[in-house]
């Protein structure tokens, strides 16, 4: 071999150990940091929430406590600057100049972490999506030969980040593919597989359980009609929920005054917790007593409850968000999805006598939701069969998840991630 050729292959695998063991640090840290955020707010989520149910009155409080403590924050520690969610990934990897800054991770750490556990009606999926990205992001800047790595780094932090919170790698590569890079390449695959493959690696060690662990035994073909009627009207309420959370971060930011942003939404938001404490923070609670129920029986009221559940999620949602709460419309898109699959089979066996499994409905429910929601199909398949430990309805998720998707891209070709005013210009 001449000596030009002997120092390429040098320089080469030089540069390939670097890759390598940046992706496997961002990977350990970007899961270490989805974990704590993920227990830590599971852990106070549920305390507060035992507190609201035994003194009805703490729903007034809790909703402007964590909204004026993200406020104060942001104004004195986070440089008065708002967080925006999925879109700074998009800002940071469309321009090779603007990087997402440090204080992005203890930023949407915290306001995440507040936001839920306050009750506002959203998850830390997105919080932790971003904060994730961050370490990439500031992983990238510390070396000239990562620069032109940077969306593969920012792409491995928020994969090992999907991975931590949903124990799912494939889910993990799959999101940051369809929905963060959009881009196949071999250093891409290298460095978002050497990440989850840590984060999930941590998961083992610690042996940390599936959120809805489940055992479905079966799915019937005449049950197909109804998946189908579940896939479109999921695609039809992701179309709601986005509308729903543009218009009112749209007619929020009219108002100048903080102060009132945060009493109006943090009112209203109330009023919402009072009528129907379901939608209390991220929703993980009410989808458990969905997937086990106690006690059920089919009566006017419980199908008007259930059917305001999911008229208001979406719009408390984007209260959420419009008025200063950190988070997205991932864990909305899974309480909603459920929340639908249930009412359809709860209406087909009651109505319609149609004999089908209700939690086969929740299960699918939610994978049409978050399909829709963020187009991202096969993100959801895999996410889903993850969150309840079972593969069992793997084919009819997935065919109702392309259903999903492909209705609500028919009627609004955005996702809250997408939409830009420019784009209708």
């Amino acid at each position: 071999m001449n000596p030009i050729a002997s120092i390429k292959k040098n320089l080469a695998f030089i540069k390939l150990r670097k890759l390598v063991v940046a992706a496997l640090l961002v990977g350990f840290l970007s899961a270490m940091l989805a974990l704590t955020l993920k227990h830590l707010t599971e852990h106070y989520e549920n305390i507060l929430l035992a507190q609201s149910q035994s003194n009805r009155w703490y729903l007034l409080l809790f909703p402007v406590l964590g909204l004026s403590v993200i406020f104060i924050l942001r104004q004195y520690l986070f440089k008065k600057k708002e967080n925006k969610g999925i879109k700074e990934i998009f800002e940071s990897t469309a321009s090779k100049k603007k990087n997402l800054p440090i204080y992005k991770i203890p930023s949407h750490f915290f306001n995440g972490f507040l936001t839920v556990i306050f009750g506002g009606s959203t998850g830390i999926e997105v919080s932790t999506v971003v904060a994730t990205a961050t370490i990439g992001s500031v992983a990238q800047q510390k070396e000239n030969l990562f620069r032109q790595y940077k969306t593969e780094l920012i792409s491995a932090g928020v994969a090992a980040g999907i991975t931590a919170l949903f124990s799912s790698p494939i889910a993990g590569i799959l999101f940051a593919l369809e929905v963060i890079s959009k881009k196949r390449s071999r250093t891409f695959f290298l460095m978002t597989g050497l990440a989850v493959l840590v984060a999930y690696g941590l998961l083992f060690i610690i042996d940390e359980p599936p959120l809805f662990a489940l055992d479905i035994a079966v799915w019937h073909y005449h049950a197909i009609p109804y998946f189908i009627v579940l896939g479109i009207l999921a695609g039809l309420h992701s179309v709601y929920l986005t509308k729903c959370v543009l218009f009112f971060k749209s007619e929020f930011a009219k108002i100048d005054s903080h102060y009132t942003r945060i009493l109006i939404g943090a009112g209203l938001l109330s009023v919402a917790l009072l009528l129907l404490p379901q939608l209390y923070g991220d929703g993980y609670h009410a989808i458990t007593d969905l997937i086990h129920p106690k006690n059920f029986s089919f009566s006017p009221l419980f199908l008007l409850t259930l059917l305001a559940v999911l008229f208001v999620k979406p719009l408390v949602t984007s209260i959420t968000l419009a008025s200063g709460g950190d988070g997205g419309v991932f864990a909305p898109s899974l309480f909603i999805g459920a929340f639908l699959g249930f009412l359809i089979a709860t209406i087909g066996n009651s109505l319609c006598g149609a004999d089908v499994i209700p939690v086969n409905f929740v299960v699918i429910g939610m994978a049409a939701m978050l399909s829709a929601s963020i187009h991202a199909p096969f993100t959801a398949l895999f996410l889903v069969c993850s969150l309840v430990n079972d593969y069992t309805l793997f084919f009819p998720i997935l065919a109702i998840c392309l259903i999903s998707k492909y209705t609500a891209k028919l009627i609004y070709p955005f996702t809250v991630y997408t939409y830009a005013p420019e784009t209708l210009k």
